[in-house]
C-alpha cells in the first residue's frame, strides 16, 4: 500500500488536537485506506450489521476500546454515532476515534452544534499534488482525464461508464437516506448539465426545464451536492458595489475526471488545459486550506478574478490561475485592485515557471508554480483553527 504522506501528515496532525477526527470525502477517495495505514489501530466497518448492534451500547462498546486509536469507517450507518462521538469528546480519557463518512460535519447540525468544537474534520480531496508524486505518477494529462479518485487513476486506462456507474451508486447510497433525493432520472440529468458547467456563475432557471424540476427542488439537490462533496459553490466576493457581482455563486465540479466525462472529451486540446488548471488549483486550495473560505470576484464589466482567499495573515489575496505564463493578460486583475488596492496577487502557473515578480505602477505580480502556492497556503490550513 502507497502512504499518502500528505494526507497522513494531516492526520497525525489532526490527531494531536482532538480525541475525534471526522475524516470525510467522497466515495473512493481513499478514506478506508489511509485509516488503515494510520499505525496500530481498531477497525470497525459500521456498514456491517453485527459491527453496528454491538455499538449500540455506546457506553459499554468504548469502554472496551480505552486507550486505543480506533476507526469507525462509515459511521453516518450508525444510528447512535451522534451519541459515541459525544461520549467520547466529553471524556477526560478517551479512545481517540476517527470517523469516516461521505458527508461534511456540517451536513449533521445536531452534532456540530452539540460538539462541533471538539471534532477536528479532516477533508480528504481527490488526489493532489503530492499525490502524484507518492504514486509515482506525475502526469497531469493523466490526472485529468481520469480523475483523482485512485482506483479510476491507477488502473492505467480511461475511464468511460464507470464514472456513471459511479455517479448512480452515489445516488443509491449517499443521497437516498440523508437527503431523500429520489428522482434518478432528474438527478443523473442535474448531474451532467452541472458537472459539463463547471466552474461557471450558476443560475438555477438554467436547470429547471432540462431536469423537469422545479426551483426548490433544484436548489435542494445542489445543497445535498455541496454537503456530499461532490459540489463546491464558490461565492463572489464584494462590499455590495453598483458594479460587482454581489450573490450569483460559481459551482464546480469535485473532479476533473468528471469534469471530462460530462463533457465528452477523450482527448485534451490544449485550449481546455485553462479551465482544468483552474479546477486542480482549487483542488490544491482545498487540501491545504481544509475548508477555509474561498471567494471569486467579477464585476459587471466582465473583469474577473478565479480566487479570493481573505485571511488574517495576508488580507485579500486574489489568485489567478494561468496555464501558460506568455497568454497572461493584466486587466482583469488590475480592475479589482483599482477598487481593492491592498493584498497580495498571486498568478499560479503551469508551465513551471521560474518564480519571479513583476510590478505594474503600485501593484506587485507574484508569478508562481502550484507547489510555490501550496508553500504559502499549508501554514493556512483549517484544521489550525480547531485547536
Amino acid at each position: 500500500m502507497v502512504k499518502r504522506s500528505f494526507w497522513a501528515k494531516l492526520l497525525e496532525t489532526a490527531s494531536a488536537r482532538n480525541s475525534v477526527i471526522w475524516l470525510t470525502g467522497v466515495p473512493g477517495s481513499g478514506k478506508s485506506s489511509l485509516c488503515q495505514g494510520f499505525g496500530d489501530i481498531e477497525y470497525f466497518d459500521c456498514t456491517i450489521p453485527k459491527v453496528r448492534m454491538e455499538m449500540e451500547d455506546s457506553e459499554g462498546f468504548l469502554r472496551k476500546l480505552l486507550g486505543k486509536t480506533v476507526v469507525l469507517d462509515e459511521i453516518q450507518e450508525v444510528s447512535n454515532h451522534q451519541e459515541i462521538l459525544s461520549i467520547v469528546a466529553n471524556q477526560s480519557s478517551p479512545p481517540k476515534i476517527i470517523a469516516t463518512s461521505p458527508l461534511s460535519l456540517h451536513s449533521n447540525p445536531n452534532l456540530f452544534d452539540t460538539i462541533g468544537k471538539k471534532i477536528t474534520q479532516v477533508w480528504i480531496t481527490p488526489m493532489m499534488s503530492q499525490d502524484l508524486l507518492d504514486f509515482g505518477q506525475t502526469n497531469l494529462t493523466d490526472r485529468f482525464l481520469r480523475g483523482g479518485l485512485p482506483s479510476f487513476f491507477l488502473n492505467g486506462r480511461k475511464p468511460g461508464r464507470e464514472f456513471q456507474e459511479w455517479v448512480n451508486q452515489f445516488w443509491a447510497r449517499g443521497l437516498q437516506e440523508p437527503f431523500r433525493v429520489e428522482r434518478r432520472n432528474s438527478f443523473n440529468r442535474f448531474i451532467e448539465l452541472l458537472f459539463a458547467q463547471s466552474g461557471e456563475l450558476f443560475e438555477a432557471k438554467r436547470f429547471i426545464n432540462p431536469c423537469g424540476m422545479s426551483h426548490p427542488t433544484v436548489m435542494k439537490y445542489l445543497l445535498a451536492l455541496q454537503s456530499s462533496w461532490l459540489v463546491q459553490l464558490i461565492r463572489p466576493f464584494s462590499t455590495r458595489h453598483a458594479s460587482e457581482i454581489i450573490s450569483i455563486p460559481k459551482t464546480y465540479a469535485f473532479d476533473t475526471g468528471f469534469f471530462c466525462y460530462f463533457r465528452g472529451w477523450q482527448e485534451l486540446r490544449q485550449e481546455d488545459f485553462g479551465i482544468l488548471w483552474k479546477h486542480w488549483v482549487l483542488n490544491e486550495l482545498n487540501s491545504h486550506l481544509q475548508s477555509r473560505v474561498i471567494h471569486y470576484w467579477r464585476d459587471k464589466g466582465g473583469h474577473e478574478v478565479d480566487f479570493i482567499l481573505i485571511t488574517k495573515e495576508m488580507g485579500i489575496t486574489a489568485i489567478v490561475c494561468q496555464w501558460r505564463e506568455k497568454d497572461f493578460q493584466s486587466k482583469n486583475l488590475l480592475a479589482f485592485r483599482r477598487r481593492y488596492p491592498e493584498g497580495r496577487n498571486w498568478i499560479v502557473c503551469g508551465d513551471n515557471v521560474q518564480a519571479h515578480t513583476q510590478t505594474m505602477g503600485k501593484i506587485r505580480l507574484e508569478f508562481m508554480t502550484l507547489k510555490e502556492m501550496s508553500k504559502w497556503t499549508a501554514p493556512l490550513c483549517q484544521i489550525e483553527d480547531n485547536a
